[in-house]
């Protein structure tokens, strides 16, 4: 016996791929749901590489009574709307906007991190996706925090366009084939061009000068792994489409040398190691597109400071930043509260 689960959002980057997961990982499903606005009510999407294809429901009518998980992709504004009326309905809802994640009766989860805090759940009946950025970082960090203790971490961001959604994929496509051939470039998605280009700006400024994208990294990393951690980022848009990089410094309260680090992280949860000191022996963007771990390089201690290190961090944003996430949310759930058969 399995669960009815129902995909909003199910025509975006993140939704599409909530399906292929899904199938991917034989989540036991009796029913899918995909359900998407009106303006993509009847769009087919395909269910994985089963070779099934759904029908979307529009969101505006859908009954979300007797379903058992509803995986939200849609964005704040719907999750704002129909996120609760779901959760009343008795539907546990997990959401990837930003919507939930700092409120305080809402666990924020990601499961190799922090998986005990979806005992929560039962307050709101929903279950906080964190941000794409934030969730390879906390895989990274949580067993070198366990092993020595964070005190502070710097991180800059490398962050694909994907993460903007497919107007973001979109433009950097058209843009780069308008320079090739000499046509003019207009940004549309972007502040400014993200063709051969970076642009140390994603989502709106603060009064203190950071991006909310930055805030987002700080305050989602206190509260999934631990809040006397003190983190300060900057976040880069790159033009690559899918992957997010991370350049992180680690400042430990206990000694950890580069070579412990290594060990633990080797056989960390969620977590893969190549860092080969050599030519190539490294992994980037284009190499973890389409997986599910965490890619961690570059381990050296940094010399600057006491009991420090630093580390570069890959991983695919669409998979373990947003949608593999999420159903190894729905996974955990399954296994600890919505037990069937």
């Amino acid at each position: 016996m399995g669960y009815r689960v129902a995909v909003v959002g199910a025509t975006g980057n993140v939704g599409r791929e909530m399906m292929a997961i899904l199938a991917e990982r034989e989540f036991p499903c009796d029913e899918v749901a995909a359900v998407a606005s009106g303006r993509s009510t009847g769009t087919e999407v395909e269910f994985g590489d089963t070779g099934k294809m759904l029908k979307c429901k529009n969101i505006e009518h859908f009954d979300f009574a007797g379903w058992d998980i509803a995986l939200f992709a849609a964005g704040s504004g719907p999750a704002k709307e129909y996120a609760p009326k779901a959760a009343a309905a008795g539907c546990v809802v997990i959401d990837n906007s930003s919507l939930y994640r700092m409120e305080p009766d809402v666990p924020l989860i990601v499961p190799e991190v922090n998986p005990d805090a979806i005992d929560d759940y039962t307050k709101r009946n929903i279950i906080a996706n964190p941000n794409c950025s934030t969730a390879q970082l906390v895989v990274a960090l949580k067993p070198l925090h366990d092993a020595a203790t964070i005190k502070r971490v710097v991180v800059s961001t490398y962050q694909s366009v994907s993460g903007a959604g497919k107007a973001g994929m979109d433009e950097l496509f058209n843009q780069s084939r308008a320079i090739f051939v000499g046509d003019p470039v207009e940004p549309e998605k972007f502040t400014k061009q993200i063709a051969f280009n970076v642009i140390p700006h994603i989502d709106t400024f603060l009064d203190d000068g950071s991006t909310k994208e930055e805030w987002k990294m700080v305050v989602e990393t206190k509260k999934i792994l631990d809040p006397k951690i003190k983190l300060n980022a900057t976040c880069v848009r790159v033009p690559v489409f899918v992957g997010h990089s991370e350049a992180v410094n680690i400042e430990f309260e206990n000694e950890l040398s580069a070579e412990q680090a290594m060990e633990i992280l080797r056989e960390a949860p969620g977590c893969m190691l190549v860092d080969k000191r050599e030519d190539g022996g490294y992994v980037t963007p284009v190499e973890c597109a389409g997986d599910g771990a965490t890619y961690i390089s570059r381990v050296r201690e940094d010399p600057t400071v006491e009991n420090g290190l630093t580390l570069w961090c890959v991983s695919d944003n669409l998979r373990k930043g947003a949608a593999l996430n999420a159903v190894q949310i729905a996974e955990l759930l399954g296994r600890k509260h919505l037990k069937k058969g």
